[in-house]
């Protein structure tokens, strides 16, 4: 029996070898209230050495619990059932001490959050060494080399000095390197990737699929890559299974699963998916080839023809854009003229200053997208928006009223803040879990005194019907919801006071892709209905494309480039935002392959190491 593989480090012949991982009928139940209540049923996989095996679907899907099973990872009230073979040997049923030895030695896990995967009272390079000693009979000089020659391989640039610091000190690109480090430090056969990059920057998380495309080329171990994101799916997989509700309902090679998905829920989840170059009407431009034009970078997989008239679409497209765009006639919501926002000292934290010169209006209508990687000083903007934050320097004007004299707990701050509404990124922690949602929805207008007894209570159900949830919700607590039922519950909060001004800080960057969907629809129908200007702070520029009139990207505290949607997504003048938007994954194995392409073209030209 032959078998062959396509994958991004090419073709593969295996005669007569068995899989590194074989998954016959694996099913894991949990007890809840004496009963078995099923997480996983019946699933059959198997991966090859040198192979990444993407498990996708919503949360509750039961892709990590899965996967977890196989390791022994589970609580104590699961049962699992099956066979589940490595190398051909059994895995379930081997006792503690044994399953030990197989963790890190044949099979690791990368895990979502490394902060809390890390231990973070002791260093990096301690965890690496007491991971390699505890598998192997070496001396400490030894690990300690071991372990700087990891830190080295991930790409780490001071692997010194990696070793000596503590989780906290490193960046989050940083951490999940140290831990993919320590994952690899005993050459494990198979690698569990659990949502690998979720918590990272577009740019972060494009050096990290970089870094375990070049590890799985390098020590040719097989891959098991849990995600919900299906750019990161066409970046790395080779093979793809989709999973709900516990069942695997479809598998296929990443290019059957893209071109032709035959479930039904496969292609609902494929079409959830925001594209970047989708735009707000679902124009669909080709925007590696837009940012291919604007920096006149020649990709090797595109025909040049086809490049040419593909530049000719986007171009049509922006003169249009701009042929339509016509100068606002209303006095802008928000303003902000020279702008500095700094961090108060705290003891002997000195203060620090994370926002300098910023510079833009907010009409009413209109949606401004505020997007740059984590500590760019977008979020900063966002609380000194609603007065969280106190201005250091220039002008900050809420309604026509310049909130950088307005003293926080003052009078007239309290009556702006009722015109400003927030929606924050994790519903579960802005919800009073001791409230049931119809008060937290009430809370505002009741403190505000703008309604009371039956008025309040016809507001809230009329609050409810535009978010799109039942009436009967209202008595229902925030852990009786799903995520993206909170987040619309976060929403109708922030409209109660009719707000002029709302601030959407990342609100749906912890939902699911289809929940997300939903969640995007909804709150473009709102603002249509409502006409309220928002300022959208993310730094997923897919979801800037559906919903942003104008964007402004920020670095290192600074405004580097604003304009309208089209100028900033479809031609790029700065080059910090080119290599932001070749950073972004798309869901499509052959565009991400160019954008592949492209981007270490743009690196390469700007000195930037891939």
């Amino acid at each position: 029996m032959t078998e062959t593989i396509m994958g991004s480090s090419g073709t593969a012949s295996r005669q007569d070898r068995p899989p590194v991982l074989e998954v016959r009928d694996l099913s894991v139940d949990f007890g809840v209230d004496k009963e078995w209540v099923p997480a996983a049923v019946g699933l059959n996989y198997h991966v090859n050495a040198g192979e990444v095996l993407a498990i996708v679907g919503e949360s509750g899907s039961g892709k990590s619990a899965s996967s977890m099973a196989l390791l022994g990872l589970l609580p104590t009230n699961s049962r699992v059932t099956g066979e589940v073979l490595l190398d051909g040997k059994p895995l379930l049923g081997l006792s503690p001490h044994r399953l030990r030895q197989v963790r890190g030695n044949d099979v690791a896990v990368i895990f979502q959050e490394p902060m809390t995967a890390l231990n973070p009272v002791y260093t990096v390079g301690f965890q690496i060494m007491e991971t390699l000693r505890l598998h192997n009979e070496i001396s400490p000089d030894e690990a300690k080399q071991r372990a700087l020659k990891l830190l080295a391989m991930v790409e780490l640039p001071d692997p010194e000095k990696a070793f000596k610091s503590y989780p906290h000190q490193l960046s989050g690109g940083q951490r999940q390197r140290a831990m993919i480090a320590q994952s690899l430090s005993c050459d494990p056969k198979l690698l569990i990737a659990d949502e690998p990059t979720t918590a990272l920057d577009v740019t972060v998380q494009a050096e990290i699929l970089d870094l375990m495309r070049n590890l799985r080329t390098k020590l040719n171990s097989a891959i098991v890559l849990i995600t919900h994101d299906m750019g990161v799916v066409a970046d790395l997989a080779d093979r793809i299974a989709v999973m709900r509700h516990g069942v695997i309902v479809e598998t296929g090679t990443a290019k059957e699963i893209f071109a032709n998905p035959q479930h039904p829920y496969t292609r609902a989840l494929l079409d959830s998916v925001p594209h970047l170059g989708q735009g707000a009407a679902g124009e669909n431009v080709d925007v590696v080839a837009a940012l291919a034009a604007a920096t006149n970078v020649e990709l090797e997989s595109v025909d040049q023809q086809e490049l040419a008239r593909r530049e000719d679409i986007v171009l049509a497209g922006l003169e249009s854009a701009s042929a339509t765009a016509g100068a606002p006639a209303a006095e802008p919501v928000l303003v902000l003229e020279n702008v500095a926002i700094e961090y108060p000292k705290q003891g002997r934290v000195a203060a620090f200053r994370a926002v300098e010169g910023a510079n833009l209006s907010i009409f009413p209508g209109e949606v401004m997208g505020l997007v740059g990687e984590s500590g760019s000083g977008k979020t900063t903007i966002g609380r000194a928006a609603v007065g969280l934050l106190p201005v250091a320097e220039g002008e900050l004007r809420v309604v026509g009223t310049d909130i950088s004299e307005l003293k926080p707990n003052s009078k007239a701050m309290h009556q702006l803040r009722r015109q400003v509404g927030m929606v924050f990124q994790d519903p579960s922690s802005s919800l009073n879990p001791r409230l049931p949602i119809g008060e937290s929805i009430g809370e505002p207008m009741f403190l505000a005194g703008e309604a009371k007894g039956a008025a309040l209570q016809q507001r809230i159900e009329e609050l409810l019907d535009q978010v799109e949830l039942p009436r009967a919700y209202r008595n229902r607590y925030p852990h009786e919801l799903s995520g993206g039922q909170k987040q619309r519950v976060g929403i109708a909060r922030a409209l109660s006071l009719k707000p002029k001004l709302m601030v959407a800080d990342e609100p749906t960057s912890a939902l699911d892709v289809s929940v997300q969907a939903k969640v995007l629809e909804l709150f473009q129908n709102l603002q249509r209905e409502l006409g309220f200007a928002c300022l959208f702070v993310t730094h997923d520029l897919a979801v800037v494309d559906v919903l942003a009139d104008n964007i402004c990207v920020m670095r290192h505290g600074r405004i580097v480039e604003q304009g309208t949607r089209d100028q900033i997504l479809r031609n790029p003048r700065e080059e910090y935002t080119q290599r932001l938007i070749a950073a972004v994954p798309l869901p499509d194995p052959d565009k991400q392959r160019e954008r592949r392409e492209l981007r270490a073209k743009l690196n390469a030209g700007s000195g930037v190491v891939s």
